[in-house]
């Protein structure tokens, strides 16, 4: 059974598009520039948040996912991520992602993505990614037996290539982020190959049926805290995971689960989408960007879905350029809570400083990484590894 309506919407003009609608992964609303469309589903007769505990891992949330009832989820145990309260006399918590199967919370938008590749009968998925997206989809096809083709940038980490190669991905390098779109484009025209993110310019969005896997995020969160948060802060590139945990409160106030929808904020590097709230737009971007540690959510453009779940939420966007700050964050939340997580992350971190708490206000940032991903951003802010004598004198003089 599934509460799944068979169609998907635009999340601007709200035209629907009703299965099979494959030419519309990544491409988003023909008629809305920057406007991604998204699973419709009927909620009646749902009286409560439905949970299958004999399905894999998020998959046991299945009667709320874009999926056909006969397709054999294509799962690594991903999701049931745990929740860990940080230091101090307010009540927030990290949502920590970096415990999935390629340690990031790509794996539920890949794990719904491909069930559906694999109910649409795809040989080959494709998909445009600096290292997290490419990875979750690489592992997921592997585990579909389905080919993988990543469209990458050569300026990514070595740590992030070398994932997505292990899992049997063939990985290619391109000059500028704009060249993996239209190369892609071509790709899903003249090779029938299934997209994975987004290849639209100006950004859409990724995968529509991938996206609701993020909803999973919410669910989750109803069922790990003692009360429903206030806040919730959600690092963004393009607003995918933003929208989809938006998406998973909106069936949750549905269902009559929880009486009210969390106040969201985006992090974003350079704050298209703060920029957008700012003047009332439609539309997020383009605004400067620079080099970031940050460099996988340092996007020039927000998309429409992420304006309307903020503003749906009645939320804000706030943006984090400062690279030294955010590694600061990153080594204080390593050193005080046990928790290292990527730069781009940490923006959320930083994000919810900025915005600050009221003081009975609880609050979750959404940990969307591990900082293994990039070990060198982080090393270049650490002292070199001392070499000493075996003596206490020795050590003595490097302890702090």
């Amino acid at each position: 059974m599934t509460a799944y309506a068979g169609s998907l919407v635009c999340v601007f003009c709200g035209t629907s598009y009703a299965e099979p609608a494959t030419q519309l992964i990544g491409a988003g609303c023909p008629q809305c520039p920057g406007a991604n469309v998204l699973p419709a589903y009927d909620l009646r007769g749902l009286g409560n948040l439905p949970v299958d505990r004999s399905q894999p891992g998020i998959f046991r949330y299945r009667e709320l996912l874009p999926l056909s009832g006969e397709v054999t989820p294509v799962s690594l145990g991903e999701g049931n991520t745990p929740v860990v309260s940080l230091p101090g006399p307010q009540r927030v918590w990290i949502k920590d992602e970096s415990r999935n199967p390629t340690w990031s919370y790509k794996d539920r938008l890949a794990a719904v993505a491909m069930t559906k590749a694999v109910e649409s009968g795809a040989g080959t998925v494709v998909v445009a990614s600096t290292g997290n997206h490419g990875a979750a989809v690489a592992a997921y096809a592997a585990r579909a037996g389905l080919r993988c083709v990543v469209l990458t940038l050569a300026s990514v980490p070595t740590t992030m290539k070398t994932l997505m190669q292990a899992y049997g991905a063939e990985v290619v390098a391109l000059p500028k982020p704009a060249d993996r779109w239209h190369l892609m484009r071509e790709l899903v025209r003249e090779r029938g190959w299934m997209a994975m993110s987004g290849y639209a310019d100006p950004p859409a969005g990724s995968h529509p049926y991938g996206v609701d896997g993020y909803k999973t995020i919410a669910y989750e969160l109803i069922e790990q805290l003692p009360v429903t948060p206030d806040v919730v802060v959600v690092p963004v590139a393009y607003g995918d995971g933003l929208s989809g945990i938006a998406r998973g409160f909106a069936d949750l106030a549905t269902l009559g689960v929880i009486e009210r929808v969390p106040r969201l904020i985006a992090a974003e590097p350079f704050g298209p989408l703060a920029d957008a709230l700012a003047r009332g737009a439609d539309s997020a971007g383009p605004v400067p960007v620079g080099p970031s540690v940050a460099f996988s959510t340092a996007s020039p453009f927000g998309t429409r879905q992420s304006l309307a779940a903020l503003r749906g939420s009645n939320g804000a966007a706030i943006a984090t350029p400062d690279n030294d700050e955010i590694l600061a964050a990153q080594l204080e939340l390593a050193s005080s809570a046990g928790i290292y997580l990527e730069a781009s992350s940490v923006t959320a971190v930083v994000a919810l400083r900025k915005a600050g708490l009221a003081p009975d206000e609880t609050a979750v940032v959404i940990g969307t990484s591990t900082g293994l991903k990039d070990v060198g951003a982080t090393a270049s802010v650490l002292p070199p590894v001392p070499v000493i004598e075996p003596s206490i004198v020795a050590l003595d003089k490097v302890l702090r």
